[in-house]
């Protein structure tokens, strides 16, 4: 019997969020909030965390509700892109 090894390809995580600085050259940060639960006493309450992500053409800006998707590392920081401006 020969086995045959199936390789799945991984889908990078994509995740939304608001840009809150443009001020770097190629990169913006990208704030994502997200609700928890509190383990012992189960309220929900809001997580914020920063991403760095690149934008190649310095098209958005602070304020633009964004969707950005995880990629290979572009820098030190960096290790997302931004996809695409979301409107509302």
């Amino acid at each position: 019997m020969t086995m045959k090894s199936e390789t799945k390809k991984i889908q990078p995580r994509v995740l939304i969020g608001e840009v809150v600085s443009d001020k770097m050259m190629k990169t913006r940060v990208v704030a994502v909030h997200r609700t928890k639960r509190h383990p012992k006493y189960g309220k929900f309450f809001r997580v914020t965390k920063k991403f760095k992500a690149h934008d190649e053409e310095n098209t958005y800006h602070t304020g633009d509700k964004v969707k950005i998707r995880e990629s290979k590392p572009l820098s030190k920081d960096k290790r997302w892109t931004i996809i695409e401006k979301i409107t509302i």
